[in-house]
């Protein structure tokens, strides 16, 4: 039972993380359009490697966070500044890149290596699990152990690797559309992260 409860949850909260616009699921329909469906799922497949490791860093740090509750107040406030300089870097970028978005090309061969790659840079991957992981340990929906964090591992990974095939495989219907709102990604995460922090900001004071 546990393992089915944290497959699901793996599962489900790595493919809600996976379903948004994103520079990877981006790159995983413009790779589809150039060398076809087979050689953007190696692609996916190294995406999908870096997220087994980056949930269960998250899961660890989420389980050491929660035992020691002095430091939330601390990390909250470390977060929310980060969040704030995201939010501003994020309205940089929206401004500087004048709604235009570059296509990446990739050599066939280099897919696997270049979807790990990619998927390091993906720095709100561990951000995201560590918030969805706390919330569920503090719903006593998950309990840390190496066992059940390797069971989540697996779920999120299944569930990333299922979101981004599913991109792979409808890349000519999605492109256009998927495209224009790339171009606005920026302000919108950028949206997101200011008003978290903000969020944050008032409830710390």
């Amino acid at each position: 039972m546990v393992f089915i409860t944290c497959l699901f949850f793996g599962f489900v909260i790595a493919a809600s993380g996976s379903l948004s616009p994103s520079f990877l699921n981006l790159t995983v329909v413009k790779f589809s359009l150039k060398s076809g469906r087979k050689s953007a799922l190696y692609l996916v497949g190294g995406f999908a490697t870096v997220l087994f490791f980056q949930a269960n860093i998250g899961a660890y740090l989420a389980s050491v966070l929660m035992k020691n509750s002095e430091y939330i107040t601390i990390i909250q406030m470390i977060g929310t500044g980060i969040l704030l300089l995201l939010s501003i870097n994020f309205f940089r970028l929206h401004f500087n890149s004048k709604g235009k978005f570059k296509k990446v090309n990739i050599e066939k061969s280099k897919a696997y290596f270049h979807g790990i790659g990619m998927s390091l840079l993906n720095t709100f991957a561990i951000p995201f699990y560590f918030t969805t992981i706390s919330f569920l340990i503090g719903l006593d929906y998950f309990e840390y152990s190496i066992l059940n964090s390797f069971y989540f591992s697996i779920g999120s990974t299944i569930g990333s690797f299922t979101i981004y095939a599913v991109y792979a495989t409808i890349a000519r219907k999605i492109e256009h559309r998927l495209t224009t709102i790339a171009t606005k990604m920026n302000f919108i995460i950028g949206c997101l992260t200011g008003v978290v922090g903000i969020g944050n900001l008032i409830y710390l004071l």
